[in-house]
C-alpha cells in the first residue's frame, strides 16, 4: 500500500503520516484519479479530506482544466443555487447582472463540492439531474445548459443518519459515492502524531524566525499518542502553534503539556443504552434541547408581546385579577417535558405561550397578588430570551475555539442557521 507513488504524492501535498487508512485512502485516491467517477471522501472535521480532490485532479485528464473547491456549508441557502448553476439578469432582488456559477466554470474540469451534506433538499435534486445528465438550469432562467464536470464531493455528516432522518436524499447519496474514500481521524493513527507535531513545530519555527523549533520528550510523545484528538489534524496543528509561541522551553515535557491540551476531551463514543434499552440519562443532551427550545421560542414571544401590547392600547386586560386561569409560574431554566396542561381556549394568550413555560394550578387564593403573575410581568422576563439566545452561541463558540461548525453542533442547528444568528446579533470577529 505505501509505494512510491503514494509517498511521492505525500512529498508534493505536504501530507505526513505512514498509517494504513492513509496510504490507503490515498492509494484509491491514485487509482480513481483517471477515470470520471464521483468520488465522496468521508471523515471528522479536521482530518484533512481538502488534500484529496487536489490530488485527484492533478492526477486526472482534466489537470489542465479549471478545478473549484466549493464550501457548501458557508453558503447561505437562499444563494447556493445561484452559487452552484448561476442566474440570469433579474432573477431576484439583487441580480443585477447574470451569473455564470461555478457549474458553467467548471465546465471540463473538476469541482469539490466540501460539506455537501449541508446542502439544502432543493439544491440536492438539482445536483442529482448535473450528475445523471449534465443538464442543468440557471435560477431565473427555462433554458437547459449542459456541463462536464467532475464531481468529488466530501462530508463529516452520518450519511446513513442523514438519509434516515429525510435531509439528504438516498439516490444522490449512491450517485456520489461511486467511490468511496475514507480519512481515518487522527487518533486512528497515533504513530503519525509525533511526526505531525515535529512538522508543524518546523514550520511555525521558520515562519516566524525562532531560534530553534520545540521538541517533545519521550513522555510527552507517549501523552501526546494517548490523547484522542477529537479536532484531529487541525486540533493538533493550533496546539503546536501555541505552544511554539507561548513556551519559554523550548523543550516540552508532560507538565508544559497540560497546558495546552485538554485534560478531559470531547468524547467521539456513541450514545449508550440502559439495561432496558432506553438512552441513558444525559445532561448533555438536555442542554441541546435547552437550545433548541430557545430558538425556537423566539418566534411565539414576538406574537405575545404583540398580543399583550394590542390589548394594552385597547385598554383591556387579558387576564383579569380575578380569572379563574391558573398562574404562569417560571421555576428554573429547566424546560419542562412532557406536560398535558393547556390553557383554556377562551384566553387568546394561551395560544401563543411558549413550551418552556410549566403551567400549574393557583396554589393560593386570586387575592393574594404575589402568586399570581400577569402578562406585563410575563412579557418583561421573556424579553431576556434574546440575550440568552446570544450567550448560548459566544459559549459555544468559546467551547469549540471559534470553529462554527461544532459550535452549531452544539446548539442543535444548522451552520447556515447559526452564521444568520452571528451576523444578526454582531459576533463576527
Amino acid at each position: 500500500m505505501n509505494t512510491p507513488e503514494v509517498q511521492l504524492q505525500k512529498k508534493k501535498y505536504g501530507i505526513v503520516g505512514n498509517s494504513e487508512g492513509l496510504n490507503h485512502a490515498l492509494d484509491i485516491a491514485l487509482q480513481v484519479a483517471k477515470t470520471d467517477l464521483s468520488v465522496l471522501i468521508t471523515g471528522e472535521s479536521g482530518v484533512g479530506k481538502e488534500a484529496i480532490p487536489r490530488l485527484i485532479h492533478d492526477n486526472s485528464l482534466r489537470k489542465n482544466k479549471k478545478y473549484f473547491a466549493v464550501n457548501c456549508g458557508s453558503i447561505p441557502e437562499g444563494t447556493i443555487d445561484s452559487e452552484l448553476f448561476g442566474h440570469e439578469k433579474g432573477a431576484f432582488t439583487g441580480a443585477v447582472g447574470e451569473r455564470e456559477g461555478y457549474f458553467g466554470a467548471a465546465n471540463g474540469g473538476t469541482l469539490f463540492l466540501d460539506e455537501v451534506g449541508e446542502l439544502p433538499l432543493s439544491t440536492q435534486a438539482r445536483l442529482l439531474r448535473v450528475l445523471e445528465t449534465g443538464e442543468y438550469i440557471r435560477v431565473g432562467s427555462s433554458e437547459v445548459r449542459k456541463t462536464d464536470v467532475r464531481i468529488v464531493a466530501a462530508t463529516n455528516v452520518n450519511m446513513a443518519q442523514a438519509i434516515k432522518d429525510g435531509k439528504f436524499r438516498e439516490d444522490l447519496y449512491y450517485r456520489l459515492n461511486t467511490i468511496p474514500i475514507k480519512m481515518p481521524a487522527l487518533r486512528e493513527r497515533p504513530d503519525d502524531i509525533v511526526l505531525l507535531f515535529k512538522k508543524f513545530a518546523m514550520d511555525t519555527a521558520e515562519k516566524y524566525n525562532m531560534p530553534e523549533p520545540i521538541e517533545l520528550s519521550e513522555e510527552a510523545k507517549v501523552r501526546m499518542k494517548s490523547y484522542p484528538w477529537p479536532g484531529n489534524v487541525r486540533q493538533l496543528k493550533n496546539v503546536t502553534e501555541q505552544i511554539s509561541i507561548l513556551s519559554k522551553e523550548r523543550f516540552i515535557t508532560p507538565e508544559i503539556l497540560e497546558e495546552y491540551v485538554p485534560e478531559q476531551p470531547i468524547s467521539h463514543d456513541l450514545i449508550q443504552l440502559n439495561a432496558s434499552g432506553k438512552e441513558q440519562h444525559s445532561f448533555e443532551n438536555e442542554r441541546e434541547i435547552l437550545y433548541k427550545i430557545l430558538f425556537d421560542l423566539r418566534n411565539d414571544v414576538t406574537e405575545l408581546k404583540k398580543l399583550v401590547h394590542s390589548q394594552q392600547t385597547a385598554g383591556s386586560s387579558v387576564v383579569p385579577a380575578t380569572s379563574s386561569v391558573p398562574a404562569v409560574q417560571m421555576h428554573n431554566p429547566t424546560p419542562y417535558y412532557g406536560s398535558s396542561m393547556a390553557y383554556p381556549q377562551e384566553h387568546p394568550a394561551a395560544s401563543v405561550m411558549p413550551p418552556q413555560v410549566q403551567v400549574v394550578p393557583a396554589a393560593k387564593p386570586a387575592h393574594e397578588e404575589d402568586e399570581i403573575q400577569t402578562p406585563e410581568e410575563y412579557v418583561e422576563e421573556s424579553l431576556s430570551l434574546d440575550d440568552w439566545e446570544r450567550q448560548m452561541i459566544i459559549k459555544a463558540l468559546e467551547k469549540n475555539g471559534g470553529r462554527r461548525k461544532g459550535a452549531a453542533h452544539d446548539l442543535n442547528i444548522s451552520e447556515r442557521t447559526l452564521y444568520r444568528k452571528i451576523k444578526e446579533y454582531g459576533l463576527e470577529k
